[in-house]
């Protein structure tokens, strides 16, 4: 690996390269910076699937099954590669499951994180990215200002107090032991090989089986959704430009009530009302999600570009092909 080493600007590792975010960042990455290598760390568990990294081929990338919970087997391949910088996607992130079993959340989110933290500052990495959601924030009002990047955090699910842990620890590293850290929250990602448990990828595919969909509720809780190209370039964005131990938001510029997203579905899938069925709504469920993302437009020079209905086409187009 020592050629490896010296042939390339920059060593990533990145954590989740298998998953929704991950694998849709090293698809664009990897062939966009063909002087960084690009070491992706994927325990490949039920929502990380190996096919959606398309690729595989490139001289500048490779693959590592390896769970961030395993610290002496991510030393070990600390050891092999060297790495120069983390993007750290990695994580359990559906909020259902984390009610039902927290203790996984515990274990990937903050306990690996501070595996991947132990081994940045002791092989002196130049650069820990740590990928966080807007769910850190808490529930926001219908009609209250979105959230800023020094607002409190309130975590409400052990998914998104989990989240806020690790970002304490991010932080923590940063200002004890002077690593350089950047910590980007994103509102709700939709598009190409999301796992089908989350809401737009699961109505989609439900509704292209002619099966029912399930909405929590009364559907009024609102979300912001962002297209997951519009976030890889803003994760990019933050990476590179980033001043070390900030934090940016990524936020969508569409704003939408889940039964109001699920009638844009129905639209856009020919499907009558009648394909909705009205299940009990999941405990602490979160009124509104919101993001500022006006610090990442001044500082990073970087804004969502893809329109909602463009955005949406695409996803439709794709689970439609798959």
């Amino acid at each position: 690996m020592t050629a490896t080493r010296n042939k390339f600007a920059k060593r990533i590792l990145v954590t989740g390269g298998a998953g929704f975010i991950g694998s849709n960042y090293l698809n664009w990455a990897v062939r966009k910076y063909p002087k960084y290598f690009f070491i992706n760390v994927d325990a490949l568990t039920y929502a990380g699937r190996i096919k959606n990294v398309q690729v595989e081929s490139e001289s500048n990338y490779t693959f590592e099954k390896a769970d961030i919970r395993d610290l002496k087997t991510m030393e070990r391949i600390f050891k092999k590669y060297r790495p120069t910088h983390i993007i750290h996607f990695a994580a359990e992130s559906h909020v259902d499951v984390s009610i039902s079993n927290p203790d996984i959340f515990i274990e990937t989110n903050v306990i690996g994180t501070h595996n991947l933290l132990i081994l940045a500052k002791k092989y002196q990495l130049k650069r820990f990215h740590h990928i966080s959601t807007d769910e850190v924030y808490g529930s926001l009002a219908p009609h209250a200002r979105s959230s800023k990047e020094d607002d409190g955090l309130f975590p409400n699910s052990p998914y998104s107090a989990s989240k806020a842990s690790a970002e304490m620890l991010v932080r923590a590293y940063n200002k004890t032991f002077g690593l350089d850290t950047v910590i980007t929250r994103s509102s709700n990602n939709y598009g190409p090989f999301q796992y089908e448990e989350k809401i737009i990828p699961l109505f989609i595919t439900h509704l292209l089986a002619n099966k029912k969909v399930p909405l929590y509720g009364n559907g009024r809780n609102i979300r912001n959704w962002i297209y997951v190209e519009d976030n890889v370039e803003g994760i990019n964005s933050a990476f590179h430009k980033g001043k070390s131990g900030e934090i940016y938001n990524l936020g969508g510029t569409t704003e939408l009530s889940n039964i109001k997203l699920t009638t844009i579905l129905l639209r856009a899938l020919h499907k009558a009302s009648r394909m909705i069925t009205y299940v009990t709504d999941r405990p602490g469920h979160d009124v509104r999600y919101s993001l500022d993302s006006s610090k990442a437009k001044k500082q990073l020079g970087w804004k969502p570009r893809t329109s909602f209905a463009e955005g949406l086409k695409k996803t439709i187009e794709f689970y439609r092909g798959s």
